[in-house]
């Protein structure tokens, strides 16, 4: 549901009813992973997806059930090898989708308008909903915050609500969704009840550092992918609003010392593009000690074997060198902007998400990867 925060807010702030249909776990191979939702007014508005298609019109169908009955269900869909007809998913996938009325007369209605408002601000939020369970739990909300405190509640169980916002500040943390199986009675042992937990933290950043024109393409290619974009650059004539206006920030400093200064974690993504030894070196040699998600560098062959021996005579270590992916980018045969900003995206995605970046077609790898046996993803 927090997959569509800014929609839903809206719908809850102009009083509209609406059911929402979430992506509680997915297991072989299935479009999109837990937490992706679709949801529909009482108006018959439709946002978002599921599957990406294949069951988008039976989903719809419960959505508009639940608007007309209130009852929440838990649905699974997999694909039919006996009816071509049959709803599910032609990949072979199997989802279970969570479909939750969120009416004037919902009982959990404050609470996920309270979600929806935060998430849709950016603010760190975790919902943690009964997925499995008595039918008088399911669908109950629990809204959680990074200090672990929390409102609503799983039916009026207090240790169940505290075991509930302990394991939600757990995904939360560490930017995740999924389902989190517990007791009735709130202890750790599986069974009984399934909780799905969502959470939605801020973007995950991008620094590209050289304002130079490969540069305003991967800027357009970062927010394409989700990534709050900042461009750093120590030449103010380059670094300006009006050559990068899509990026988030532009800032004019020297790229080590920016680097320095600035918020990072383990989901941000560090792009060198300055190919200068006095700008790369001393930026390379913080960038590759921070945990970070990706740091790369663009140049030649020749420039990186030139980059390579510099960093070695500033001291970092084998460990450290093997985390730089330089020359940056998939081999694409890329040269425009355009499309060495597409290799270096698709770079990213792979590093991020375990792919190889060979072609698909006479592969036998898994097309999914994101957590599809254990029904837990990262938040975006």
């Amino acid at each position: 549901m927090l997959d569509l925060a800014e929609e839903l807010h809206r719908w809850t702030e102009e009083g509209r009813d609406f059911a929402v249909a979430t992506v509680v776990s997915v297991s072989g191979s299935a479009p999109r992973g837990p937490g992706a939702a679709l949801a529909v007014d009482s108006e018959g508005t439709v946002v978002g997806s599921v599957s990406g298609g294949c069951v988008e019109g039976a989903v719809h169908d419960l959505c508009v059930r639940a608007l007309t009955d209130g009852e929440t269900v838990l649905e699974r869909f997999g694909h039919s090898d006996d009816d071509a007809f049959a709803v599910g998913l032609t990949c072979g996938g199997t989802i279970d989708v969570l479909v939750t009325p969120v009416t004037a007369g919902s009982p959990d209605r404050a609470v996920l308008g309270t979600a929806l408002s935060a998430a849709a601000r950016n603010a760190p939020t975790a919902v943690a909903r009964v997925a499995r369970g008595p039918a008088g739990l399911l669908g109950r909300a629990l809204l959680v915050r990074p200090d672990g405190s929390y409102e609503g509640g799983l039916g009026g169980r207090p240790v169940l609500d505290r075991t509930a916002a302990a394991e939600a500040r757990a995904l939360l943390d560490a930017g995740g969704t999924g389902a989190v199986e517990l007791s009735e009675d709130g202890s750790h042992c599986p069974g009984g009840l399934t909780l799905l937990v969502e959470s939605r933290v801020p973007p995950p950043r991008m620094i590209v550092f050289g304002a130079i024109d490969f540069a305003a393409a991967l800027v357009r290619a970062g927010k394409f992918l989700g990534h709050h974009v900042t461009v750093c650059d120590a030449r103010p004539v380059f670094a300006t609003r009006r050559r990068f206006p899509e990026a988030d920030e532009v800032v004019v400093d020297w790229p080590h010392r920016y680097l320095r200064s600035t918020p990072t974690d383990g989901r941000t993504v560090l792009c060198v593009l300055t190919h200068d030894a006095k700008f790369d070196v001393p930026l390379l040699t913080e960038a590759l000690r921070m945990p970070v998600a990706f740091v790369g560098a663009m140049g030649s062959r020749r420039t990186h074997a030139d980059r390579d021996r510099r960093l070695r005579e500033a001291g970092l270590r084998e460990r450290e060198l093997a985390r730089l992916r330089s020359p940056i980018g998939l081999d694409l045969g890329a040269r425009t902007p355009e499309e060495t900003a597409l290799s270096i995206a698709a770079e990213i995605v792979a590093v991020r998400r375990g792919g190889t970046g060979v072609p698909l077609t006479g592969t036998g790898t898994s097309i999914h990867r994101d957590g599809g046996e254990r029904g837990v993803v990262e938040a975006a």
